[in-house]
């Protein structure tokens, strides 16, 4: 046998994909940071999208929030709030980019199958085939229905069965019409919804958008497994992906899927230095950023079920124990009172020690070998990406990490097709109308 030969047989190198997502609320931005741009300027979502783009990442993802973060009624000043809603921003996104993917994570709690559908379908046809839905089932549906004319929450049993009926749902939309172009009447008469009429937006260019779920609990993994395209889930250790990934590919039979028609990606984030050394001192010092004084007392709050904002964040833990009625709470403070008085911290740097810390830290070569090994040792189908910093924070990635993925020939080197179903290698859904 001729080595060109052996070499023509040799499976083909696994390659990863990359997403980056638009940072909101919590821990891992850092708004007060001179360098942070604007949270609702049109030129940060630009900027951070261009830079994916260049990096050749597969899609941009954007969330919304249509209620600002609140505790005890005070709202999260640090917190990202007020932002766009996120399908009208990925609607102009669409207009200044030409290959990325344009996703927009939006709840099911709210909204109605058909204006949503019709949303999404427009977008996957401004963008010639970018667009993607994260399917939200929010866990915090009183909250968040105060400012609707429900008035309060939804009464759901199974937090999956208004979702899997509105993704079913928004397909039929979809499928409504041909895909020659013509249009034919839907009807769907089911628990949550009975809709019927003609859609008006003609099936996109890939189809239909594609269809991304989060979490890593059992039922969001049939739930993706069911419906999705795409999974995102935690970052855990190499084994823990490693199962995870297994579980959820295994789960595709029962519905008659392969396991390359749902790509499992891992939220993360990351740090960079010139040396791994560097990296880490550069990471302690975000955590700082992270989790400034008033973050502090509102994780101590959190755990307490007490105003502790007259409580001085750099001075102990509080005394008191915590209410009672915060299932939970006697543990967890337990727990950072113990590494409190172990390490002499205050309570801010026990909020720091105790909270989550950045996914990959090293050197940008570091990076890149952690980043392979997720995806040849099947942890992983790739990575969605959460820089620190907006919108700037993707930069240094895009330029010092990409090529050295490319190099080993963990990523592509250019767009091999114009949608993002091409981007991800997902196949043409199959039209049931």
């Amino acid at each position: 046998m001729t080595a060109g030969r052996a070499r023509q047989r040799q499976p083909q190198r696994k390659r990863m994909h990359l997403a980056v997502r638009f940072p909101g609320a919590g821990s891992a931005t850092v708004w007060a940071d001179p360098r942070a741009g604007s949270r609702t300027d049109f030129a940060s979502f630009r900027h951070l999208a261009a830079t994916a783009e260049r990096g050749l990442f597969d899609f941009f993802l954007l969330s919304e929030g249509p209620r600002p973060r609140e505790h005890k009624g005070r709202i999260h000043d640090l917190d990202a709030v007020g932002r766009p809603e996120p399908v009208t921003v990925l609607s102009a996104l669409a207009a200044v980019t030409e290959r990325i993917g344009l996703a927009a994570a939006v709840g099911t709690a709210f909204h109605e199958p058909y204006e949503l559908a019709r949303r999404l379908a427009s977008l996957d046809h401004l963008s010639g085939g970018r667009a993607a839905w994260n399917v939200v089932s929010s866990s915090d549906d009183a909250f968040l229905g105060a400012n609707f004319r429900r008035g309060g929450g939804l009464d759901r049993a199974d937090p999956y069965a208004r979702a899997g009926e509105f993704v079913a749902t928004a397909r039929e939309l979809w499928d409504s019409w041909t895909p020659g172009g013509v249009p034919r009447p839907f009807a769907h008469h089911g628990r949550h919804f009975s809709v019927s009429g003609t859609f008006d937006v003609a099936r996109g260019p890939q189809g239909r958008p594609v269809v991304i779920q989060a979490g890593d609990s059992g039922e969001e993994r049939e739930f993706a497994a069911s419906a999705a395209d795409v999974i995102l889930t935690g970052h855990g250790s190499l084994e823990a992906g490693q199962a995870l990934y297994a579980d959820v590919k295994g789960r595709l039979a029962a519905y008659g899927r392969r396991p390359e028609e749902l790509k499992v990606m891992q939220g993360v984030t990351f740090v960079l230095g010139d040396t791994d050394a560097e990296a880490q001192e550069n990471a302690a010092e975000i955590r700082k950023q992270q989790v400034s004084p008033q973050k502090a007392l509102f994780a101590a709050e959190r755990v307490w079920g007490r105003d502790l904002s007259g409580h001085d964040p750099d001075g102990p833990l509080p005394t008191v124990d915590p209410d009672p009625a915060v299932a939970g709470s006697l543990a967890v403070a337990a727990r950072w009172r113990a590494v409190a008085e172990a390490k002499g911290l205050s309570l801010r740097q026990t909020v720091i020690e105790v909270t989550g810390r950045q996914s990959f830290i090293g050197a940008p070569a570091s990076v890149a070998a952690q980043l392979d090994e997720y995806v040849t040792a099947g942890a992983a189908d790739g990575f969605v990406l959460v820089p620190h910093l907006v919108p700037g924070g993707l930069d240094e990635f895009a330029d010092r990490v990409v090529p050295l993925l490319q190099e080993r020939g963990a990523f592509r080197t250019e767009y091999a097709g114009a949608t993002l179903r091409e981007h991800l290698g997902l196949p043409l859904p199959v039209w049931k109308g």
